[in-house]
This record gives C-alpha cells, sequence and structure tokens, in this order.
C-alpha cells in the first residue's frame, strides 16, 4: 500500500524511444491546462458558496492536472527563486521530466541554508502588505514564515469556506481561543472568520470564554477554535460551573496536534460537532481538514478489519488521522519512506516545493473509498449517510503524524494517541486529567518500565488519586493489548509486562513544571 498515493497522483513515464521529448510534450500540454484549472478554482472559490461547489466536483482526472501544475511551479522556481535555484545547482540530476526528478527539500537543507529573502520569488521580500508567523518552536527551534498579501486571502477563502460547509450555523459567533501574537494559526483564524462571524479573539483563556459565552447568550450559534487539549479543559471547566449546556449550540474546531476519536467523544457529549484540521507553519494551516465522511471512516478502520487491511496494510497497529484535501492548493505526495511531500502551488510569497514536513502519511484517491464502501452493504448504508451533507470528493490523506513519536518498549512501539484512547475512554475520572506525557524510566530493579505521567486539573484527596491512577492504569494497558499485537504477546509471555506506572502530578509540577509551550509535549526523552 505504500506506493498508493505515487500510483495515483505521480506523472507516468512514457514508454516512446524519445522519452526526454515526450515528457516535454505531454509538461507542454498538461502545465498550462493545469494553472488554468488552479486559476478557476481560485476564482470560483473566492465565495464559500464557489468553494463548495468546487470541493464537491472534484475528479481523479484532475489530479493528473494539479501533478502537472506542482511540477510547472516548481520548474518556473528553479529560473526565479535564488534559494531554490541554488538548491538545485547544489544537487544535480540531469534533465527533470517528472516532478518526482525534482529533490525534496525540508527545514535544514533548505530552510536553515538560506535566508529569507532568497526564499522569495525574484529574491526580494517585499516592505509591505507582509505578515510574519511563527511556528511554535515544537521542533527545538522557532522559524519565521512571511506571507504576502494574496497568500493571506487565499487560506481565508479556504476557512470561510470549509467553515460554511461543515460548521452551518445561522447566527455564527466564533470565539478564537488558539494563541494570539506572531503565532499563525491564531491571527490567521482570527482574520478569515472575521468574514462570515462575529469574532472575538480571547486566546486560550477560560475565564474570559466563559465571560463570553455568559454575556452574549444562547441566541448565537457558537464555534470555539482552539487546540484539542484545550477544548478538554474548556469542557470540564464549563462543567465545573455547572454551565447550561443544552440552552446553547457550540460546536468546536481544532487542530496543531493530532486527536483521538475517544477525546472525541468526551467532547462531543457536550459540543454540538468537534472537527480537526490539518496545516504546518511551515507550509499553510488549511492543507486538509475533516469531514463527517473522513470521521466515518476513521472510526470504521478502528474495527473493521478488512477495510484496515486494504488501505492501512495487514501489520498496521496505528490509526491515522483522517482528512480531504485540495491537491490545486497543496499538492502531496509519499516518499518511499510514507513521508508526505507537500508542494504549496498557490500565490505565496515563499514557495514550498516537494518540502518534507516529517509527517507520515498514505494518500488515497476519493473514488477508492467509495469502491471499498460499497464491497459490503453495512458499509454502503453507512457512507450513503456520512457523504450526504458535505459530499466533498476531494482525495482523502491518511495522516500517521511525526514518524518519531513514539516508545519502543519490549519489541512494541507503544504511540501517545494509543495512551490518550485508555485514559479517556470509559474513564470515570477523565475530568480530572489536565494533560499527559509519556517515558520510560529504569528503576531499581535495573528493569524498564514506561510511565504516563499524568498532571492533575487540581489537588485530589489520597482515595480519588489512587482511583484515578487504577482507572488509566487498566484503561491504557486494555486499549494496548487490543491494538497492538507485540504488546498482547509480551503479556503472554510476560504478564509483568503489562506493569504501566502511572504517576500523578500537581498542577503546574513534575515534568510540566514551566512548560509554557502552546501544544502538548507527549513524549519525555
Amino acid at each position: 500500500m505504500a506506493d498508493l498515493p505515487h500510483r495515483h497522483l505521480a506523472l507516468r513515464t512514457t514508454s516512446s524511444p524519445l522519452p526526454a521529448l515526450a515528457a516535454r510534450g505531454r509538461q507542454a500540454v498538461l502545465a498550462p491546462l493545469g494553472r488554468a484549472v488552479a486559476a478557476l478554482s481560485r476564482l470560483i472559490g473566492r465565495h464559500p458558496a464557489g468553494w463548495r461547489w468546487v470541493a464537491r466536483r472534484h475528479h481523479p482526472a484532475l489530479d493528473t492536472l494539479a501533478a502537472a501544475h506542482a511540477q510547472a511551479v516548481c520548474v518556473r522556481a528553479a529560473r526565479q527563486v535564488p534559494a531554490y535555484r541554488a538548491f538545485l545547482r547544489a544537487r544535480p540530476a540531469g534533465v527533470r521530466r517528472r516532478l518526482t526528478d525534482f529533490p525534496e527539500t525540508d527545514k535544514l537543507g533548505y530552510v536553515v541554508a538560506h535566508d529569507a529573502a532568497a526564499r522569495c520569488w525574484r529574491g526580494r521580500l517585499p516592505t509591505r502588505g507582509v505578515v510574519v508567523d511563527e511556528s511554535a518552536g515544537s521542533s527545538g527551534r522557532p522559524f519565521n514564515w512571511p506571507r504576502g498579501d494574496r497568500e493571506l486571502r487565499a487560506v481565508h477563502r479556504d476557512i470561510v469556506g470549509y467553515t460554511g460547509l461543515v460548521f452551518p450555523m445561522r447566527r455564527p459567533f466564533v470565539i478564537n481561543a488558539y494563541s494570539m501574537g506572531a503565532w499563525a494559526t491564531g491571527t490567521t483564524t482570527g482574520a478569515a472568520m472575521a468574514r462570515i462571524a462575529v469574532v472575538k479573539n480571547t486566546g486560550p483563556d477560560l475565564g474570559k470564554i466563559v465571560d463570553t459565552l455568559r454575556e452574549f447568550g444562547p441566541d448565537f450559534d457558537y464555534l470555539v477554535t482552539a487546540y484539542p487539549p484545550f477544548l478538554k479543559h474548556l469542557r470540564d471547566r464549563l462543567d465545573a460551573e455547572e454551565f447550561p449546556w443544552s440552552r446553547y449550540r457550540i460546536h468546536a474546531s481544532c487542530g496543531g496536534e493530532g486527536m483521538t476519536e475517544a477525546l472525541r467523544d468526551y467532547l462531543e457529549q457536550r459540543f454540538a460537532l468537534v472537527r480537526s484540521a490539518y496545516g504546518a507553519s511551515d507550509l499553510t494551516i488549511g492543507i486538509g481538514a475533516e469531514t463527517r465522511f473522513t470521521v466515518w471512516l476513521r472510526r470504521r478502520l478502528q474495527n473493521d478489519r478488512a477495510l484496515r487491511a486494504e488501505l492501512l496494510g495487514t501489520d498496521e497497529q496505528r490509526l491515522p488521522m483522517v482528512f480531504q484535501y485540495n491537491p490545486f492548493a497543496t499538492y502531496l505526495e509519499t516518499n518511499e519512506h510514507r513521508e508526505l511531500i507537500c508542494t504549496v502551488t498557490g500565490d505565496v510569497l515563499q514557495p514550498r516545493l516537494r518540502y518534507n514536513i516529517g509527517d507520515e502519511a498514505l494518500l488515497v484517491p476519493y473514488r477508492r473509498i467509495v469502491e471499498l464502501a460499497h464491497a459490503d452493504p453495512v458499509r454502503r448504508a453507512e457512507f450513503r449517510t456520512a457523504v450526504s451533507a458535505e459530499r466533498m470528493t476531494l482525495p482523502v490523506l491518511l495522516l500517521f503524524g511525526r514518524r518519531d513519536s513514539t516508545v519502543s518498549y519490549l519489541g512494541a512501539n507503544l504511540y501517545p494517541q494509543d495512551v490518550e484512547y485508555g485514559l479517556y475512554t470509559g474513564n470515570p475520572y477523565a475530568a480530572e486529567i489536565s494533560r499527559f506525557c509519556l517515558a520510560l524510566v529504569e528503576d531499581a530493579a535495573l528493569e524498564t518500565r514506561p510511565v504516563i505521567h499524568i498532571e492533575l486539573r487540581r489537588s485530589l484527596p489520597a482515595s480519588q488519586r489512587e482511583a484515578l491512577a487504577a482507572a488509566c492504569r487498566t484503561g491504557v494497558r486494555r486499549h494496548l493489548t487490543s491494538v497492538s499485537r507485540d504488546f498482547a504477546q509480551s503479556l503472554l509471555e510476560d504478564p509483568t509486562a503489562g506493569d504501566l506506572r502511572v504517576e500523578l502530578h500537581e498542577p503546574g509540577s513534575g515534568p510540566f513544571a514551566g512548560d509554557q509551550k502552546i501544544k502538548n509535549v507527549y513524549l519525555v526523552r
């Protein structure tokens, strides 16, 4: 399955005795056509209704044009972007006939090696109309990303189009709880949402959000935008204050990190709808987004072994996030390591060209999902219900996250998302959990065991602490046993392998002391 995205999206080579000439001729035809289709999509997508029209009429034949358009962007950048020209000269490869002939770029080899102006078109950073975003620094160092006016307008159109399609609201009021300041997501989301809704940029301030909901009352349809863990904090805070949820209609949109279905279930006990989006400051905040269809597909993958084997492979134990994406805005590929490669083809100030973001993924055509859904009568009925509202036919991104986000224990890979499932699924004490992280610790007997560090929302008496720790330990062990064959086998061979340590910490103490990052850190190395 790993090579599926290449069969689906890549430009094919020709068997002509003159392959270089044939490839150039094919590109000469496809590239202008791809640019024309992309320009038409942008024109139609200026209004939310037009955006919905395009998203519902994507055809697989357009993927070939999107690939040609992405290659044309690389060819143009090789002439007009000084940093990219130097990057290619240092990596000679003869005639580049296909998109995959252009080498991958990344932070270290491209962004760090060339200054901001050299990475702009014609080597010029404009002196006005530019907004500089700063990435959160979760990789160890914050980076600055200049964005031009046309680029920001395109991002705003995508956010507005998606929001209007997925969150139908009569009187929309957006509470933007993303971190404000230099970070891309918060400021961009606030500016985009102001086009279609009343917006209050509270940032991640629970008190302000509670006050806002109470002051403006239940006559509005609310959409809270935030990181997934913050939405849990908000639900728990409102529950503690006996907030009248039944009188309000509150949706939630999140991004910045993955979300488990266990957390979604917990949130949707209160929120009318919770949907996640995928993006990166390196690229754009709107690469892909969840729909009712993608949520159905992800939940189906949890329990449908045949579907899981078809899409993920028989040995894959993880459950990816599932998004739909527009290949004419961000053209996606995967390499031999299943790492996601992205070319942003819109009006960007600094073109991102076959950029390796470091995430592991699979790409699947929408029609492939349709075929698999129709192969089973139960799937088919569920599928028809799932797609009946939004009806988007865009291709599908299956995202596993960072390749190195695991802890290895007795031959089994433990993933933070699996730990989260165990912490929240059926846990009567879930509201007392603020956040968690995972570590491997060697004990006095020189045995290495996983430790789940949990930060409490408040101080608890000893009896409740013991009950919480026991529920977490049991839940995580149960979930790992069900999803990881390696972990289950280790329990058969050595029952003590299930000795998962749970350590509870007062707010802001232990491994959480002084941690002021806007995103959670799930692994303690």
